[in-house]
């Protein structure tokens, strides 16, 4: 899961682009990356941290143009210390493409094979979104023949790329001279969507609060297979590239990773995470009396709609247990799981005048590592808790993901192979009420009428584009633990244009 922003103006767009990014830091802090275009030449910024201690004043006015892309990382692919691997990539030929992709690529590995032995392109790094936009640049040469350049062209390209590449995919792409290229998976698993501004600003972005953060109008998503590609005048041109999509969205990105206020594929977030609560309610009136609990509190943020939602439906109190502090990384993002571990109590402090004496129902967004749950479990406990509850608005999660979720090794994963009565115990709450997976799907899948199906792998282990295998598991296990668990960073520095380049 990363977060990406193009834009095609008539004004600068450095300080448009660093908005949008701000706007969709939630979904990636390890690292952040812009480039502009001016004429034919790019300018670019990447580094390591959030985007506030990326991008300084120096930096801003050091990335001139009225084209660019940005991106927020969160590393699931590649390694997640290497500052080599933040994004934008840039290919010099043809033309001088730069790249930005949220999602993750299922036969990278095959095809970086691919690429050296019959493409004749080089890989520098062991990022997958590199693979990428090679595979991207070579379908492009293959047409540019065809000069000058045109839309038909361009999405030619696209459908060889399509037929190349498996796994999950948002892309957004800047053409030097030509303009912006965007486009999504075959299953629309990964979200993508572009709207316009009063002034003619054309925007592309992974969630729609980017776009209306910054004054743009959302006109719609980009479709299953779709490409969208927008020349240098900001005319839209689109068309769609492949040959038998459908839409299948990520239903985490409902559960836990984009934000409330976000629509996707038509479907309100919030409104979902409220649908998810209700459910949620009639599978824990169907476990426990309400009668025994005396107050509901949410774990922040992703959780308070669900929260409030179950607290309606049984009648009982909802309060704010827990206050965050919002100067610390969302733990479920943060590489390495040292870090994951000591951040908690920095996370979120207990009130306890909410907890003391009470049978307390905690809500969770979801549990997946369940060592924040079992931290947050004893904490209520220190604050004076009678009981201890916990409800998770999703469903265990069992299955490894390889679609962009920092979930890929089932050894991570509480709930595989283990009884909800064997991760309650190891939580140590009092009772554990689990999310359907069934009623989860249908209860999403009732706001966007006509749409069939999710991916949801991680819940019911169907990896949806067929190509995933126990070896895949294997190679992605092995690469996380050669990562080790690197807490302490190395300090932040202006990158090189090209992928691979050497700090400066």
């Amino acid at each position: 899961m990363c977060g990406i922003v193009g834009v095609i103006s008539q004004a600068p767009v450095n300080q448009l682009i660093y908005d949008a990014l701000l706007l969709l830091q939630h979904r990636g802090q390890d690292a952040a990356g812009i480039v502009t275009m001016q004429g034919n030449k790019c300018f670019m910024h990447k580094a390591r941290g959030m985007v506030r201690d990326v991008f300084r004043t120096r930096n801003m006015r050091a990335l001139p143009g009225n084209v660019g892309l940005g991106q927020v990382r969160y590393p699931t692919a590649g390694n997640a210390y290497n500052e080599e691997e933040a994004q934008p990539f840039y290919v010099n030929a043809p033309f001088g493409i730069v790249l930005v992709h949220n999602g993750n690529l299922t036969n990278a590995h095959a095809l970086k094979q691919e690429l050296f032995a019959v493409d004749r392109r080089h890989i520098n790094t062991e990022s997958d979104s590199e693979v990428l936009l090679n595979v991207l640049a070579h379908e492009l040469e293959q047409v540019a023949r065809e000069l000058p350049l045109t839309p038909q062209a361009v999405f030619k390209a696209v459908r060889a790329v399509h037929k190349r590449i498996k796994g999950s995919y948002g892309v957004i792409a800047l053409i030097a001279g030509h303009g912006l290229l965007a486009f999504r998976d075959p299953f629309g698993i990964r979200p993508l969507c572009f709207g316009h501004s009063a002034s003619g600003d054309v925007m592309v972005a992974s969630e729609s609060v980017a776009l209306e953060g910054t004054g743009v109008k959302l006109d719609r998503d980009v479709a299953p297979g779709e490409a969208v590609f927008i020349d240098t005048q900001g005319q839209v041109h689109t068309e769609q590239c492949a040959e038998n999509p459908s839409l299948n969205p990520c239903v985490f990105e409902f559960v836990y990773l984009a934000r409330p206020d976000s629509v996707m594929d038509g479907i309100s977030v919030y409104q979902a995470r409220l649908n998810m609560g209700e459910t949620l309610a009639q599978r824990l009136i169907s476990t426990m009396p309400p009668s025994e609990i005396d107050v509901v509190i949410p774990i922040p943020e992703s959780s308070r709609p669900s929260a409030m939602q179950l607290a309606h439906k049984i009648g009982k109190p909802y309060r704010e247990g827990f206050v965050k502090n919002r100067y610390v990384g969302r733990t479920f993002i943060m590489p390495g799981q040292g870090a994951r571990k000591k951040s908690v109590r920095q996370k979120l402090n207990a009130i306890g005048l909410e907890f003391k004496g009470r049978n307390v129902l905690l809500v969770d967004d979801s549990i997946v590592r369940g060592t924040t749950s079992k931290e947050i479990v004893q904490m209520a406990r220190e604050a004076g808790a009678n009981k201890v509850y916990l409800a998770s608005a999703a469903p265990p999660v069992r299955f490894p993901n390889v679609y962009g979720i920092d979930m890929p090794t089932k050894e991570e994963l509480i709930a595989h192979g283990r009884s909800i009565e064997e991760v309650r115990q190891y939580i140590g709450a009092d009772a554990l009420i689990y999310q359907d997976v069934d009623a989860m799907k249908r209860v999403v899948a009732s706001l966007k009428p006509g749409l069939k199906g999710f991916e949801a792998s991680c819940f019911d282990g169907h990896y949806i584009t067929g190509d995933v295998s126990a070896e895949d598991f294997a190679t992605i296990q092995a690469q996380r633990k050669s990562q080790g668990d690197e807490e302490e960073g190395p300090a932040r520095t202006r990158l090189a244009l090209q992928s691979g380049g050497e700090g400066q």
